[in-house]
């Protein structure tokens, strides 16, 4: 594990370390406190028990932003400055959320392949029905539309998935873990490898809740979770990798919103091969437009020809 420096540098390696740790552990204990230590009634509904989780989320990232100003050796706290140690620019914001969002959703092509094949089998079924195109049939489809945009803003389950867990995960295990493992002195790459790993951790309870509450075997929530874990340290390495490359916690955060919307890539379907052929050139074009796509130069006005090009090195006294 590399590292550039130590405790001159502003923030020691095992404060670094400790801090993301905490955090990890706050972020997931304080889900189980309004039970276990504020003793308050077991919630009514699950609305209810969602609408606790996105209090406590919210109060845990709360406190690990607080706390990570305190311990980044910021020179000054005026909002400007203060939010960019976060990666919350004003600048360059369209293309920390165009960009990244092309980057990633190139995974995706055997996924929008196969609901394309899916539509088109869909519709020729419905070949021998006339199709609707007069003005009352376009109105019919947009009030669909409509309505599924609105039963995904009514169920609580599409806020944690789609805005609750994305904003104050990438919050907490990118925007405050990542400056402090940097200013730590640990490598860039060591930190990209690094922060995933208390990402995944932050997850293990998810073993001790599936095993209660889906009243399965714990070999088989060992492997359901497993998965899972493996999955969210990947992802994590990439999403760290996003906010390294490019400064703005806008990058992982639309890439973390998009993923958990597609879930997991398709990459093989019994129906057609051309899914497996989209998935490998998606992950070529992928690989291929990493970098690019990601440099520096693209979110930034001035990189100062410094490696620290998105100011942390500004941070060290």
């Amino acid at each position: 594990m590399e590292v550039d420096g130590g405790a001159g540098d502003g923030v020691s390696v095992s404060v670094a370390v400790v801090a993301c740790t905490a955090m990890t552990i706050f972020y997931v204990a304080i889900l189980y406190s309004p039970t276990l230590i504020l003793r308050l009634p077991p919630p009514t509904s699950f609305k209810s028990y969602m609408t606790r989780r996105f209090i406590c989320a919210g109060i845990s990232t709360f406190v690990s932003l607080l706390v990570c100003a305190f311990i980044l050796p910021i020179k000054s706290w005026e909002t400007p400055y203060l939010f960019s140690a976060y990666g919350i620019h004003p600048h360059h914001t369209w293309e920390a959320v165009l960009l990244p969002l092309f980057l990633t959703s190139l995974m995706y092509t055997g996924s929008f392949l196969l609901k394309f094949f899916s539509l088109w089998t869909s519709l020729t079924e419905q070949s021998g029905q006339q199709i609707d195109l007069s003005l009352h049939g376009i109105k019919t489809v947009l009030q669909n539309f409509i309505n599924w945009i609105h039963s995904h803003l009514c169920n609580i389950s599409s806020w944690r998935l789609y805005i609750v867990a994305p904003l104050t995960e990438e919050l907490v295990f990118r925007a405050c873990m990542i400056p402090l493992l940097l200013c730590g002195g640990f490598k860039p790459y060591t930190v990209i490898l690094l922060s995933p790993v208390f990402f995944s951790l932050a997850h293990l309870n998810h073993l001790l809740e599936f095993y209660m509450h889906q009243d399965s075997s714990f070999l088989k929530a060992c492997m359901v979770v497993g998965f899972q874990l493996g999955y969210t340290v990947i992802f994590g390495s990439y999403a760290s990798f996003l906010f390294v490359r490019t400064g703005h916690i806008a990058a992982p955060l639309v890439s973390h919103m998009f993923c958990n919307f597609m879930g997991l890539p398709a990459f093989f379907s019994p129906r057609t091969r051309m899914v497996s052929v989209g998935f490998v050139a998606g992950v070529v074009g992928f690989v291929y437009l990493l970098f690019p796509l990601t440099s520096p130069e693209l979110y930034n006005d001035r990189i100062d020809n410094c490696k620290c090009w998105h100011r942390y090195c500004e941070w060290r006294s």
